[in-house]
């Protein structure tokens, strides 16, 4: 089949080096031109290299090679930033949102929260090299930490928690899910509706055993690589 073929031939330029990460592919019509193709062909290509991760789209602006997943490690309660670091990844994260509101529905599930609750809101927005791959929101149980709006959040909230408030994360549950963007979780990660992306809620627990805050992480599918080493 063709478009299998020029999906290997896009592999190929890509583990020799002729293709770098967060290089442009040329536009659909010139691509198509180039494999002799049709465009509907040259997209189903497309499609299964972003499937596996190869390339990425950015809404209205083309296709992009894939750099290096960043590894996600689930045994290591690293912050974002430390865990770019440490594999040399340059990071960044802006905020969004940061406000007082009443339990939504899911926070109020995943908080375990009676009707009514308080809680804080926050959304902010991870990039790599400048990349927007990842859509953060944050619910906090105020109890613990009344004037959390007063602080810094375009960083850490882990770090603001422990260092504001002496609340230690000790424990942390994940579920992982696969989904896709839409909306607006899509427009701030440049992504095109339907884009494949990864789910990650986080539940965290202080010291004290206490539930203290929840975060669901809409990753692009193709910038983490979710590991648990022992």
């Amino acid at each position: 089949m063709q478009y299998v073929k020029i999906k290997d031939s896009i592999v190929e330029q890509i583990e020799t080096g002729m293709l770098s990460p967060r290089q442009k592919l040329p536009a659909e019509r010139k691509l198509a031109e180039s494999f002799n193709t049709t465009r509907v062909t040259l997209r189903e290509a497309l499609s299964l290299l972003e499937a596996d991760g190869r390339i990425y789209r950015e809404d209205r602006r083309g296709w992009f090679i894939s750099p290096t997943p960043l590894r996600y490690d689930l045994t290591r309660p690293l912050q974002f930033s430390h865990m770019a670091v440490e594999q040399n990844r340059t990071a960044k994260t802006v905020l969004l949102l940061a406000k007082a509101t009443l339990a939504n529905k899911l926070a109020s599930q995943l908080l375990s929260l009676p009707p009514f609750s308080d809680v804080f809101h926050v959304d902010q927005v991870r990039y790599l090299e400048d990349r927007p791959v990842a859509f953060v929101t944050h619910y906090i149980r105020p109890e613990q930490c009344q004037n959390l709006l007063e602080y810094d959040l375009t960083g850490s909230l882990t770090d603001v928690l422990r260092e504001q408030f002496q609340i230690e994360n000790d424990k942390t549950q994940y579920r992982i899910s696969s989904s896709a963007l839409f909306g607006e979780i899509a427009q701030a990660l440049r992504a095109t509706a339907g884009t494949p992306a990864m789910v990650v809620e986080r539940l965290n627990y202080n010291q004290h055993g206490e539930l203290v805050d929840c975060a669901i992480e809409y990753w692009r599918h193709d910038a983490i690589c979710i590991e648990s080493l022992t």
